[in-house]
């Protein structure tokens, strides 16, 4: 992930948003596979939205504790290039053997102390914000950590900024933490699940834009 900031756009469930994201130049494109999420998309559905370009961002599921079958289910109608797993650490090794695709962890953070020092088996590490309390999905649920935590930590791993991003705090954020890569669903979005091509447009390029100052 060294060079240039790299953008994942999460949640993508329409064409407009499949077809904004890869115009604009994302690096990975990403698919929900969590029902209860306004953003998660069946395996078929996501095979054909991916289908609109065949080369280009490499695929990105999302999956939230999930079992070998649910992820072969996938898979099996999707060839998804990396796994993308919120659940206990342990998980990322056994599902990096099962179906040998790179594997990222997302972790939440509250506190200094929730910063990983060890890859704990992951390829890349997601920061995301701890869910608020009474929050039904994981992540940060459009809301941003202290990102003054990042200034002392020393990486283990490659890893994705996420939680609260938007349009107008990408550059920022950028700035502050040095994020090598950074992930956004909600802050693209008109309202939950229903993603935006003008600020997807936009994100993509503030982030790039950072990066190239």
């Amino acid at each position: 992930m060294a060079g240039a900031v790299r953008v994942k756009i999460c949640g993508i469930n329409c064409e407009a948003a499949f077809d904004a994201a890869v115009a604009a130049g994302a690096d990975w494109l990403g698919f929900v596979f969590f029902p209860p999420s306004p953003r998660a998309v069946s395996a078929e559905r996501a095979a054909k939205l991916s289908a609109r370009e065949k080369a280009g961002p490499p695929r990105v599921g999302l999956f939230v504790n999930p079992s070998f079958a649910e992820i072969a289910a996938v898979l099996a109608v999707i060839p998804l290039d990396i796994l993308q797993i919120h659940g206990p650490a342990a998980m990322a090794a056994a599902i990096r053997a099962e179906f040998g695709r790179p594997v990222w962890r997302a972790v939440g953070i509250a506190t200094a102390a929730d910063l990983p020092s060890d890859p704990e088996s992951a390829d890349a590490l997601l920061l995301d914000a701890s869910p608020p309390r009474g929050a039904t999905r994981p992540g940060g649920n459009a809301v941003a950590f202290d990102w003054r935590l990042l200034r002392d930590w020393h990486p283990p791993a490659p890893w994705l900024l996420a939680g609260g991003l938007t349009p107008e705090n990408v550059a920022a954020a950028i700035a502050m933490t040095g994020a090598p890569a950074v992930d956004v669903s909600s802050g693209v979005e008109r309202r939950p699940g229903e993603k935006d091509p003008a600020l997807i447009r936009a994100f993509i390029a503030a982030a790039h834009g950072e990066s190239r100052r």
